[in-house]
């Protein structure tokens, strides 16, 4: 088949390799310059399948109400908000009720899982070399939140998931470089866990997908499909329709718009999160692989020679100001832990980008109900650890098979069910 993909951030770059590899003739557009512009640029990179949870769960509405008045709290409400924005809050504290929540993370951890399978399948067999890193460890600050995580532990036994409890000196032995002036509680280390750079990984699978025919066409802004010709793709701007015999639509945030003629509502919101990137310093004073402050929910990730500290949540506010108080707080852990591992006067990156968030977590991937039209979107926080499952399984839907995994709630019906 001809098949259009509407986006190229790191879910649309393998959507668009897993199609062509099937065989299918791919053309894949995108309003950036280049792919992984976006929500794919600079996040943290890790790819934790045990911890991918919603954030739709019991407690959470007290977490935020305590994290906004909190100076470097984690979660953040900015002005001004959109009517979307309020739907969406609306929505999210219907989905924390616990048999909601069950149900959800059991289906992103599924899908985090299987993954993060086809991302070493594709990386070993494609021989892809990019910045990466083994082991993810969880910091706690206080005896108090190593029993705060004890059900998040169950869950990682319940899947199987390894991991260690670590006391401070064993914490460490794996990443000696963590400043013995902070206190340390304990830590959770999981060691077959990884940190990769997603935007690395995204432009060279993108070489590969265009190796087996794929074409890119960027600076692409799409104008919304029509309810009469549903598999036609035109620009923004005005140009003659393109007929194909799917559309695939994974753009991120934009995927409410585009397919709102259809009579769908995707009830997506741009959750912010921020990040910093610096070029180390000393590599002695730099972490091996990726943390994550439990209290401050910031990731601390090495890639390369640069060290990525990256974290927050703001839902709300404008997409184009970065909120210097949110960078405070990505300084202030990066300190904490590894002071002097950055060179931080100058050339420091910084981003903000816009996680694009459904309500109860999990994605959408499959038929979208309209002949033809394909969904794979609302990735949110995770799209980088959801997305090589997320492409295999669309691939799969688009040629009548089997995925291999349980698809379960993963579907457009579970949105229709919300109302």
């Amino acid at each position: 088949m001809k098949i259009a993909i509407v986006g190229a951030g790191i879910v649309g770059v393998t959507t668009a390799w897993e199609l062509a590899c099937d065989g299918h003739e791919v053309v894949v557009f995108e309003r950036r310059g280049a792919a992984a512009e976006e929500s794919s640029f600079a996040n943290a990179g890790v790819v934790a399948p045990g911890y991918v949870t919603p954030w739709a769960a019991p407690g959470m509405r007290a977490k935020v109400l305590r994290s906004m008045l909190s100076t470097h709290g984690a979660i953040k409400v900015r002005w001004p908000l959109s009517g979307r924005d309020i739907g969406f809050m609306a929505r999210w504290q219907r989905a924390c009720k616990l048999e909601t929540y069950l149900a959800n993370r059991a289906r992103l951890q599924r899908l985090a899982f299987y993954s993060r399978t086809r991302l070493h399948e594709i990386t070993e067999t494609r021989e892809l070399s990019y910045e990466r890193s083994d082991g993810y460890m969880v910091l706690l600050r206080s005896r108090r939140e190593l029993k705060l995580v004890q059900p998040g532990l169950d869950v990682l036994r319940a899947t199987g998931t390894p991991f260690h409890e670590l006391d401070p000196d064993e914490a460490r032995k794996i990443e000696p470089a963590l400043s013995t002036d902070t206190e340390l509680g304990g830590a959770i280390h999981l060691p077959d866990d990884e940190v990769g750079n997603c935007r690395q990984f995204a432009l060279l699978l993108k070489r590969e997908a265009e190796a087996l025919g794929a074409q890119f066409h960027f600076n692409c802004d799409i104008a919304p499909l029509s309810r009469m010709a549903p598999r036609s793709i035109s620009l923004a701007a005005g140009s003659e329709p393109h007929a194909f015999d799917a559309v695939v639509v994974c753009a991120g945030i934009d995927s409410a718009r585009i397919l709102k003629p259809l009579g769908l509502r995707i009830p997506l919101a741009p959750v912010y999160g921020h990040s910093i990137s610096a070029t180390i310093r000393e590599p002695l004073n730099a972490p091996r692989s990726a943390v994550m402050d439990e209290r401050y929910k910031v990731a601390i990730s090495r890639l390369g020679l640069r060290v990525r500290v990256a974290g927050g949540a703001e839902l709300g506010g404008s997409p184009d100001t970065i909120n210097p108080a949110a960078l405070q707080t990505l300084y202030k852990v990066l300190h904490d832990w590894f002071p002097g591992a950055a060179t931080l006067q100058a050339g420091v990156q910084q981003w903000k980008g816009a996680r694009p968030m459904l309500p109860d977590g999990p994605p959408v991937i499959g038929r979208s109900g309209v002949p033809g039209v394909w969904l794979n979107l609302g990735h949110g926080s995770s799209g980088w650890a959801l997305s090589c499952g997320s492409a295999r399984v669309l691939a799969d839907l688009v040629g009548g098979r089997d995925p291999g995994v349980d698809l379960e709630g993963l579907g457009m019906e579970r949105l229709l069910g919300q109302g």
